[in-house]
């Protein structure tokens, strides 16, 4: 049985994560979106958002990403992962594996994050929570770029369909042994 590949989009919210895994989940419809708003949701009714919070979603996000893929699904991983090392992680544990950057001005983000529609799952008020100290990637607690995505896409520039046929390329590559 063959693996199958992870991709983590990663990038600050409001950068276009869930909207562009959800388009490249419609060209890839047995795929699996993993999204750390829905795991958040379910293991921790009501987040603290603290450091071992926030270190035992993230590994539980990569042990779920590996164990699917170990079974042959594809898996997109919906989840900003604001510090590298848990990119990293995933990176050494599963193959094969892409992290994708969704590279957007903080300003972008901010005012796509004041639109976002409640029923997609992902919370509102995010930045608006980081004046009430609330840790915020970007804002209030460090978003760490990656340093060696296999792609980077430019959201303020790039439509949400062209950026899951960029990804798909991408997955398609790494089915072949190539990345980048």
């Amino acid at each position: 049985m063959r693996k199958g590949r992870v991709v983590w989009i990663t990038g600050l919210p409001g950068s276009g994560k869930s909207a562009i895994a959800r388009a490249l989940h419609k060209r890839r419809p047995g795929s699996v979106i993993l999204q750390m708003d829905a795991l958040r949701r379910l293991a921790t009714p009501r987040p603290a958002y603290s450091e071992d919070e926030r270190e035992i979603l993230y590994r539980a996000l990569i042990f779920a990403a590996k164990t699917l893929s170990g079974v042959g699904r594809d898996v997109i991983i919906d989840a900003t992962g604001n510090l590298r090392r848990w990119r990293e992680l995933a990176r050494a544990e599963i193959s094969p594996f892409a992290e994708v950057y969704l590279k957007c001005p903080l300003s972008v983000s901010i005012e796509r994050e004041k639109r976002r529609v409640k029923r997609r799952g992902a919370p509102s008020g995010i930045y608006a929570k980081a004046k009430k100290g609330w840790p915020v990637p970007g804002l209030s607690a460090p978003y760490e770029e990656p340093l060696h995505p296999e792609l980077v896409i430019e959201t303020d520039r790039t439509a949400i369909r062209e950026a899951a046929r960029l990804i798909d390329g991408l997955l398609r590559r790494l089915a072949k042994g190539r990345h980048g």
